[in-house]
């Protein structure tokens, strides 16, 4: 069973069919919920008056643009070692099931910027010259921490990763800073024509502000259990990727390390900062689909089935759970 579906060719459109059904049941069954909006005033100046229709469309054609290039980016570097969809299935049906997503946020174009990113850090792998393919990552980095700036963050990440792929020399560290800083000259230049000098000082200070959680009850209960859901699928397809890693290529082995040390960076950031959940679940979900495509399809034992089944079935309740605890809280 494991096999068909992770192999099979009507798994994706499946999942699509899936994906857009629970999409609009939630949007019937939530049309008017209020999910705590960002403050963030670039944000704010970037959506304008938004109506939610609109906004549930933009963010849907956003996740099917990223699933798209979740196939492309397998496809260019085989990470999953077969030209296989089953990572933009998950991807898919992983969005379906957090109906509270469905709206459009800052994370969700972060997230697509952060994709284009992770796709030109691979390129640069073994470059000789890996300035040019460091410089347009970052940039994308850049462009997507306009709109959340807590992806400022990461950056040390990407920059352990660009030396992981043996892409970080010393003309390539001050091409990614130049890369990132791109964004932030335009923003300054409009800022500075229409005095508008807040907007351009508004990302440092978002970044710089730091969130207390005064307990454990101010987090909504689907966001610790999808946080807790996507942390089982996490935890489980990294011990199969570190365990079989001598399988893989060395090549192939570097960029699910990569994959694994990101998520578990965005893991940890969202314990620190629980606010921040909504925005980044979108970037997360990047990492894990792909590692849980990896697991799925590379694996066949009694154990990995009973695990895929357990996981297609909890995924049912966790859309259930998500859609019952939003209702009760009107």
């Amino acid at each position: 069973m494991q096999e068909q579906i992770t192999t099979g060719r009507s798994t994706l459109p499946v999942a699509i069919l899936i994906s857009i059904t629970f999409w609009v049941l939630s949007n019937f069954l939530l049309p008017d919920v209020s999910v705590g909006k960002s403050g963030y005033a670039l944000w704010q100046t970037f959506i304008g008056e938004r109506i939610s229709w609109g906004q549930s469309f933009i963010s849907l054609a956003l996740y099917a643009t990223i699933g798209y290039f979740l196939v492309e980016l397998n496809n260019a570097f085989a990470i999953i070692r077969m030209r296989a969809s089953i990572q933009t299935a998950i991807y898919f049906l992983l969005i379906a099931c957090c109906p509270m997503m469905h709206d459009l946020y800052a994370g969700d174009i972060a997230s697509a910027a952060y994709l284009v990113s992770l796709f030109l850090l691979f390129k640069a792998y073994q470059r000789s010259a890996p300035m040019s393919m460091l410089f347009y990552s970052f940039l994308f980095i850049g462009i997507g921490s306009l709109f959340l700036p807590q992806l400022m963050l990461f950056i040390p990440v990407f920059w352990i990763g660009a030396y992981n792929l043996q892409a970080l020399t010393i003309k390539s560290f001050f091409a990614s800073i130049i890369g990132w800083s791109v964004p932030y000259w335009f923003l300054l230049g409009h800022a500075y024509f229409y005095q508008e000098m807040d907007l351009f000082y508004q990302p440092f200070i978002e970044l710089a502000t730091f969130h207390p959680m005064s307990s454990f009850q101010d987090i909504p209960l689907w966001e610790i259990a999808t946080f807790c859901y996507l942390f089982i699928l996490y935890l489980v397809s990294s011990i199969h990727c570190l365990v079989s890693s001598y399988d893989d290529r060395i090549q192939t082995r570097t960029y699910l390390l990569f994959l694994i040390f990101a998520d578990f960076c965005f893991f940890i950031y969202i314990l620190l900062q629980p606010m921040f959940a909504l925005q980044l679940f979108p970037i997360l979900l990047i990492g894990v689909s792909i590692l849980v495509g990896h697991l799925f399809v590379l694996t066949n034992s009694r154990a990995s089935n009973v695990f895929f089944i357990s996981m297609l079935l909890a995924l049912i309740l966790l859309f259930g759970f998500n859609i019952w605890t939003v209702l009760s809280n009107f």
